[in-house]
């Protein structure tokens, strides 16, 4: 174990982290933050809950001087949704503050008047999702001509949403004058792999494998529910919890389950892209603090959920694929904790899950269970340890 200092962080940045309670590196800060503060290019491969904002919000701020008063910005964080655009503001304010610097979030749903009017006051980091950015850049409120320091944050993500296009857009207007680019993703293959080659300068690359861990101490069940009565299989699994998190595929979906919950007197609470952000942002603090006993989200919304204690992960629906069955369920079983993971799966969802269990390596039978089944009440009575490592 080492501390940020011996890594080469300033002391005020420091001690910004230990005010917040960060007093030593995570793994993946450990390695990269060196390299970063060098000036080289990185490329990082951690999941989501690693540390991987601090490992390049750090850089980001010591790499900058204070002082220069240039209008347009010289750090930029791209991130996939408004969630995270917030979460990563949330670690990047503190710093930012220790080092005299300006900074703020820019995405999509929300008016952008105080965004251009923070734009063109100044601003030294931009934390920003690609739409939001590139229409204020073509209307000329924001400039990428001196970007020193560039991070793309979640880069998978980004190319699971159809965001690369634009990704690739702001790429190409600040590659040939900026210093150091920054990349970080849960994998590197297919379009994050041809984005690093064409993009990144000779980077050092690091990786810190924690999702296998994260999987490994869940406990996992695949349950054959009726149409009519999985929202009372839901409700069941939530009143035996304190934080139940429940997946589906659509925003619709999320508010009609939401809705339904709620006449099962359920306190829950939706979240998904078509409600304000101060409706998701009191939802999920409304979830963290305890308040809601479930949070129904899609997987796009989910994307900026960072709650330690969930008990349960429902994937209502079924996740498209192995990847998406991973990143949703290692939303419990954080921070050391335990959890349990249930999978619906109605009559004509069986080939489905079987060919989602075979990608997984799960050799687990399908469950039939009502929602008077006393098991719900204990999800451990009908799951078993699964190693869900793809």
């Amino acid at each position: 174990m080492t501390s940020f200092t011996a890594l080469g962080v300033d002391a005020r940045l420091a001690a910004a982290l230990a005010k917040e309670g960060i007093a030593e590196p995570f793994p993946i800060q450990a390695l990269t933050i060196p390299d970063a503060l060098s000036g080289r290019d990185v490329c990082g491969k951690a999941q989501t809950g690693s540390g991987k904002t601090v490992a390049f919000a750090v850089p980001l701020v010591q790499r900058l001087e204070p002082g220069d008063k240039l209008r347009s910005p010289r750090g930029l964080v791209l991130v996939p949704t408004r969630e995270l655009a917030l979460q990563v503001l949330e670690v990047v304010r503190p710093l930012a503050k220790a080092a005299g610097l300006r900074v703020a979030a820019i995405y999509g749903g929300v008016a952008l008047d105080r965004q251009i009017s923070s734009a063109k006051q100044g601003l030294d980091i931009v934390v920003a999702t690609p739409g939001r950015l590139i229409d204020l850049i073509e209307r000329r409120d924001i400039s990428l001509d001196c970007i020193q320091t560039a991070v793309i944050d979640e880069a998978d993500r980004m190319a699971d949403l159809g965001f690369m296009p634009q990704v690739e857009w702001l790429l190409r207007h600040f590659n040939d004058h900026r210093q150091q680019l920054l990349l970080f993703s849960a994998t590197l293959d297919g379009q994050v792999n041809g984005l690093v080659r064409r993009y990144l300068a000779d980077p050092v690359h690091h990786s810190v494998e924690t999702e296998t861990k994260t999987v490994d101490d869940m406990s996992h069940c695949f349950l054959a529910v009726h149409m009519m009565d999985r929202v009372r299989v839901v409700a069941a699994i939530a009143r035996a919890t304190s934080r139940t998190l429940v997946f589906v595929r659509t925003k619709r979906g999320a508010d009609r389950l939401a809705a339904q919950l709620s006449k099962e007197s359920v306190r829950t609470e939706a979240i998904h892209g078509d409600l304000r952000q101060s409706a998701r942002n009191r939802a999920l603090q409304n979830f963290a603090a305890g308040k809601v006993e479930a949070l129904v989200a899609t997987d796009v919304a989910a994307r900026g959920i960072h709650v330690d204690d969930i008990d349960v992960v429902v994937h209502f629906d079924p996740p498209e694929d192995h990847k998406a069955y991973v990143h949703r369920s290692g939303r419990t079983a954080r921070a050391g904790r335990t959890g349990a993971v249930a999978t619906f799966v109605l009559w004509d969802q069986v080939a489905d899950v079987e060919r989602l269990q075979k990608r997984l390596g799960v050799d687990q039978p399908i469950v039939e269970v009502f929602s008077n089944d006393p098991r719900l009440a204990d999800l451990a009575t009908l799951a078993s340890p699964v190693s869900a490592t793809a």
